[in-house]
């Protein structure tokens, strides 16, 4: 007898489940898929001039010991800090970059092994120099300070605020983007809707040019002519556009 009634339950449910399908309106379904409408790139481009240089410099020391290398070293190193501050770097935008203490080896052909002949010591720190005009005299004085010891490993020029220039080239990547769309969709013979998608993507440019100075520069020695020419800041844009009929 339960079963019965057993059956006669899950009979009902069944029953109410496909009443209730087939009542029930069908559902709409709406992909829109990037091969719809119109998908363009746009770029950008803006040139302005340097207003902040950003030197890579530092010492290298070696001697016999460990102890004379860093000695030599921690002296060079702060003549040369004296030097950045004394010409108006600020602390803050003075930061260490890389440390290291090396063995110096060389290949002993009668023992067949690597002989230690020293140890080297360096000390290489990034200086942002605000002053632009300022960077040829700073250069002089930081290699007078460190002596033989002194690294200039790179130079760099940048802006301290792109954010107006990268305005600048976001406004002309759009322009660029819709004059393209147009054109398409005129020889397409439709007419151009509004943008449905926009995806922005920055190139920033190389700003890191290397420059290596092995010694200190020789006296009497011309000062040293920094120019920083101008960086270009470029930006692009992806837009899609709907089309009409």
């Amino acid at each position: 007898m339960k079963k019965k009634w057993l059956v006669a339950i899950s009979l009902a449910l069944v029953l109410a489940i496909i009443g209730l399908a087939g009542c029930a309106a069908p559902a709409k379904v709406s992909l829109v898929t990037q091969e719809e409408g119109i998908w363009v790139t746009g770029q950008g481009k803006v040139s302005a001039v340097p207003d902040i240089v950003t030197l890579r410099l530092g010492i290298q020391a070696q001697e016999a010991s460990v102890a004379e290398a860093q000695t030599q070293a921690a002296e060079a190193m702060d003549r040369v800090m004296a030097a950045l501050i004394d010409n108006g770097v600020a602390e803050k935008d003075i930061q260490t970059q890389y440390f290291s203490i090396r063995q110096v080896t060389k290949w002993d052909r009668v023992k067949e092994e690597e002989t230690v002949v020293g140890y080297r010591v360096t000390n290489m720190v990034t200086a942002k120099i605000r002053e632009i005009d300022k960077a040829g005299s700073i250069i002089d004085a930081v290699a007078e300070a460190g002596g033989d010891f002194t690294r200039i490993d790179s130079i760099g020029f940048s802006l301290d605020d792109p954010s107006v220039y990268y305005e600048e080239a976001r406004e002309k990547a759009m322009a660029d983007a819709k004059a393209k769309a147009e054109q398409l969709a005129e020889l397409a013979g439709v007419t151009l809707g509004k943008p449905t998608y926009i995806s922005e993507g920055i190139q920033v440019p190389p700003i890191y040019p290397r420059v290596v100075m092995e010694m200190a520069i020789p006296a009497p020695a011309p000062p040293t002519q920094i120019s920083p020419g101008e960086t270009e800041i470029s930006l692009t844009v992806q837009v899609a556009y709907t089309t009409l009929d």
